[in-house]
C-alpha cells in the first residue's frame, strides 16, 4: 500500500472511532441530561475542540511528539474529524487569533456561525417545500 493510501485509511479509521465516540457521548449525555440543551453536542464539541488543540501543540513543529503522518492525520483530521467537524474550525480559529488576525479571526467566527445557521434554515425550509410534513414536531 504506498504512502498516501495509508493516510487515507488512517483517516477512515479515526474518522469511524471518532463518530462512534460522538455518538456514545451524545447518547450518555442524553441519558444523564436530558433533552432540553443540547449538552451532547456542546460537551462533544468542547471535548473535540480541547484535544485537537492539544495535539496540534504536542505533535506539531517543535512539539515533543513525532507521529507519522498517518498517525498525525488519524487523530487530527480523523477522529476529531469523526467526533466532531468543530474541532478543526476551533484550531483554525485560534491560528488567526495567535498570528494576531485578530480581525479575519472575528470575521472567520462570526461568519461561520452565521452561514452554518443560515445554512441549516435553508435546508430545512427546502425539506418543507420539498415535504411539508418534514421538520414538524
Amino acid at each position: 500500500m504506498g504512502r498516501q493510501a495509508v493516510v487515507y485509511a488512517a483517516v477512515a479509521a479515526g474518522g469511524a472511532l471518532g463518530s462512534v465516540a460522538r455518538y456514545l457521548c451524545s447518547v450518555g449525555a442524553l441519558a444523564l441530561l436530558g433533552p432540553a440543551f443540547p449538552w451532547g453536542t456542546l460537551l462533544v464539541n468542547a471535548a473535540g475542540s480541547f484535544l485537537i488543540g492539544l495535539y496540534a501543540a504536542l505533535a506539531g513543529p517543535g512539539g515533543p511528539l513525532l507521529p507519522s503522518p498517518a498517525a498525525r492525520h488519524f487523530v487530527m483530521a480523523g477522529f476529531c474529524g469523526g467526533f466532531t467537524t468543530f474541532s478543526i474550525f476551533s484550531l483554525e480559529s485560534l491560528r488567526l487569533f495567535e498570528a494576531g488576525a485578530t480581525g479575519r479571526a472575528g470575521v472567520y467566527v462570526a461568519g461561520s456561525a452565521a452561514l452554518w445557521l443560515a445554512s441549516a434554515w435553508l435546508g430545512h425550509r427546502l425539506a418543507r417545500w420539498l415535504h411539508p410534513r418534514a421538520g414538524r414536531r
